[in-house]
């Protein structure tokens, strides 16, 4: 058996040489080294995006409860706005209620008062035409005699009473 040397030979000594230089350097230690290292580095990453994941999820729920305070908050203002808009109405209905009962009070007053002055007013009126008329008949009734009776009549009246 003879042993060659052709490109066979000489291929797998060059691979046999590269394999030893490699396991001298430590290249597989190495490279599980970095493999140990870029697999750390990808746990840290997952526990880093799981971390911050739980921290959005955290604010996220903050927020909402933050959120759903203010809506509660706004429906409490909008409530109390509500209660004071309608007591104010109220209020105000009152007033001017009472207003217009007094305006009515007062303009009743003043129709009453207009009556009594306007019959007032008829009854002295009367009165007067009443007394022109009753002198008019006793001058034209009357002669000097009875005039002169219920003159003294009169009189004598007056001064009973003042007595």
């Amino acid at each position: 058996m003879e042993f060659a040397l052709d490109a066979t030979f000489f291929a797998f000594v060059g691979l046999v040489l590269f394999l030893a230089l490699v396991v001298y350097l430590k290249v597989p230690g190495m490279m599980a080294k970095s493999l140990d290292d870029r697999a750390d580095q990808i746990r840290n990453e997952l526990s880093e995006a799981k971390r911050l994941r739980e921290e959005a999820q955290h604010l996220l729920a903050e927020y909402q409860r933050k959120r759903k305070e203010a809506e509660t908050e706004a429906a409490h203002i909008v409530a109390a706005a509500e209660r004071e808009a309608e007591m104010l109405t109220a209020e105000a209905k009152k007033k001017t209620e009472e207003f217009v009962a007094n305006r009515t009070a007062v303009s009743e007053q003043k129709i009453k008062q207009a009556e009594a002055d306007a019959m007032k007013a008829v009854r002295s009126a009367a009165v007067d035409l009443a007394i022109a008329a009753a002198e008019n008949v006793l001058a034209k009734k009357a002669d000097t005699k009875v005039q002169s009776e219920l003159f003294s009549d009169a009189i004598g009246n007056v001064k009973s009473r003042l007595n």
